[in-house]
């Protein structure tokens, strides 16, 4: 492995899944201005859309997220086309 190359500023951060709130810590570099308190202690945020606990693969669960309702949009759209 090649020294100097990895960053050196490893600290633990929160990373909350915003589909289903789950909040798990571990260390990270990513930089953010949001914080969260966790078990009395604050510590920087990372927001994700999906994660572990809510992605179908590790769930086993096939569930469709339509926060912005892109199919309706969608069939809306293209119902005049439909013979």
């Amino acid at each position: 492995m090649r020294k100097g190359i990895h960053p050196e500023n490893y600290r633990m951060v929160a990373f909350k899944d915003m589909s289903n709130g789950d909040v798990f810590l571990t260390r990270s570099t990513a930089n953010t201005k949001e914080t969260l308190e966790v078990e009395g202690a604050e510590y920087p945020l990372i927001k994700l859309e999906i994660s572990r606990t809510s992605h179908p693969f590790y769930t086993g669960k096939s569930k469709l997220i339509d926060t912005a309702g892109r199919i309706d949009k969608f069939k809306n759209k293209y119902s005049k086309f439909k013979k």
